[in-house]
């Protein structure tokens, strides 16, 4: 099956459970803090404050992507996104050279929230894995932050408050998170949070193995 096929069957089934289920998780974890209430406007402190907020939370800095390799015909959509705090800009496209979990999430995601401490926990088992946060349809970049370092991740974070990613990825809603390997191809595409830690690094073994 595609790529293209994988994702028009996962939006279908996402569509579906959303339908049913709305943004609620079953899952018996405890979330990570509690989501902004308020609706601050992006530029809330001014993108020099976000960047130093961002780095005090300990989160990287986002790679430098290449700006001339082609788009993978079966990988992330060639779209440029700001990082988080919006000093530097990352071409999806361009993200190639090492296996890649693109997780795509948001602070007033209640599911996402749950299964942070499996992300982190994955992370620290498999750091040969590039792990890469997209903040979706979030209004609230400091907010974001704020879950981003209390979750205890460190890795790169991109904005995507215009849901741009949405038509080329199918994405729906968060969270969902995409493997992606060294040459640029998605090899799976998963649908809502991950349950346990166990069930993440099995499907990390399983499509992008070490």
């Amino acid at each position: 099956m595609s790529v293209t096929s994988r994702l028009r069957t996962v939006a279908a089934v996402l569509l579906a459970g959303i339908v049913v289920t709305g943004c609620a998780s079953t899952t018996p974890v405890q979330p990570v803090g509690e989501p902004s209430t308020e609706q601050r406007p992006t530029d809330t402190t001014g993108q020099g404050d976000l960047v130093a907020q961002r780095r005090a939370a300990g989160i990287a800095d986002c790679p430098v992507t290449d700006p001339e390799v082609a788009a993978h015909p079966e990988g992330l959509p060639d779209l440029t996104l700001d990082c988080l705090g919006g000093d530097t800009r990352v071409r999806l496209a361009g993200l190639r050279g090492q296996p890649i979990l693109v997780n795509v999430w948001a602070q007033w995601c209640g599911p996402c929230r749950t299964e942070a401490p499996f992300l982190r926990e994955a992370a620290e088992q498999r750091p040969d894995v590039l792990m890469l946060g997209i903040d979706f349809d979030d209004p609230d970049p400091a907010a974001a932050i704020d879950f981003a370092g209390q979750a205890g991740w460190g890795w790169p974070q991109i904005a995507d408050p215009d849901k741009q990613i949405a038509p080329g990825l199918r994405v729906i809603g968060p969270p969902q998170s995409f493997l992606v390997d060294p040459s640029g191809r998605i090899e799976y595409v998963h649908v809502g949070p991950f349950t346990s830690t166990d069930q993440l690094l099995d499907l990390l073994d399983e499509h992008l193995p070490q």
